[in-house]
């Protein structure tokens, strides 16, 4: 994966594979995913924890269907696929034998013997960043893991995993995956944007449309009652949420788009990232996603949605 190289499998786009197997059942996910590779897609974004919280459901869900969908396609090889493991930054869940344990079994799921990113999911702030380093090192050598990555770290603790892997000659983490959109800035934009830029940290952020908030298809609080997500929804509104969509809504109007296609152009002009992260239940929300990825704005419009 080229640092900083937004052609991401010649797509600068990754797939969200949270809604598969939570929101969407396994032949809804196919058609998105057909959908997605037809459109030039090559990259999709999964976890194992995806989707323990469903009731019935005991995670790894997402993993399943994309390697049945791999399998079943023949197209195992035309993929890069990312998943993780931590996601509840559990003390002593990156320890050794959990990580290899927990990698093996996401291999199983997704019917390959091997990931092209494996993520830590959240930092471990109890096992020795040594230990952390080796054991990913392992899967890197292995061939199991072919690029090593992070995810919700803080930039002092990326900064001191990637400087102990230098330190001991390990493969380092080469790639991270902030929540970053609109709404939700604070926790890359500035040290750790600086830290990633300077170091040609590939940069692959998720919720790009926080949660579907920033899609302008909700007008108040009411529009997502009983809704799967709707306490992220909540969360984005409250962040100031009402006031950038009104900004989205205007710039998509002026280019004759939608505002989801609007979020993610801005999102392609941050510095920094390489691509977003980003998930559709239909194939109609993921030809959307296809379009904005060309689209372009000009710099008075990025100016407003950057002060909204």
């Amino acid at each position: 994966m080229a640092k900083n190289n937004p052609s991401i499998g010649g797509l600068p786009l990754v797939l969200g594979g949270n809604v598969f197997g939570w929101t969407i059942d396994r032949d809804k996910s196919f058609e998105v995913l057909d959908s997605f590779y037809e459109a030039g897609g090559r990259m999709i974004d999964s976890a194992e924890i995806y989707s323990a919280w469903v009731p019935g459901n005991k995670g790894g869900e997402s993993e399943e269907i994309i390697g049945e969908w791999m399998e079943n396609r023949g197209i195992r090889k035309d993929m890069l696929i990312g998943t993780k493991t931590n996601a509840g930054g559990q003390p002593g869940g990156l320890a050794h034998d959990k990580v290899v344990k927990a990698l093996d079994a996401s291999l199983d799921r997704l019917r390959s013997d091997y990931v092209d990113l494996y993520y830590a999911h959240r930092d471990d702030p109890d096992t020795p960043l040594d230990e952390v380093v080796a054991t990913y090192d392992e899967a890197y050598r292995s061939g199991k893991a072919r690029e090593l990555a992070a995810s919700n770290y803080s930039t002092d603790r990326l900064a001191a995993i990637i400087a102990k892997a230098r330190e001991m000659g390990a493969q380092p983490f080469t790639v991270l995956q902030p929540q970053y959109n609109l709404v939700e800035r604070d926790a890359y934009e500035g040290q750790l944007q600086d830290f990633c830029v300077a170091n040609e940290i590939v940069v692959l952020p998720y919720f790009a449309l926080a949660a579907g908030f920033l899609s302008g298809k909700y007008s108040s609080e009411s529009d997502w009652d009983g809704h799967a997500r709707g306490a992220m929804l909540k969360a984005a509104s409250d962040n100031g949420g009402w006031q950038t969509l009104a900004v989205l809504r205007d710039i998509a109007a002026e280019l004759g788009t939608k505002p989801a296609q609007v979020a993610i152009a801005w999102l392609n002009t941050q510095p920094g990232i390489s691509a977003p992260i980003a998930s559709a239940t239909s194939t109609e929300q993921l030809a959307d996603l296809v379009e904005a990825v060309s689209l372009k704005l000009d710099p008075s419009q990025v100016e407003r949605l950057n002060n909204a």
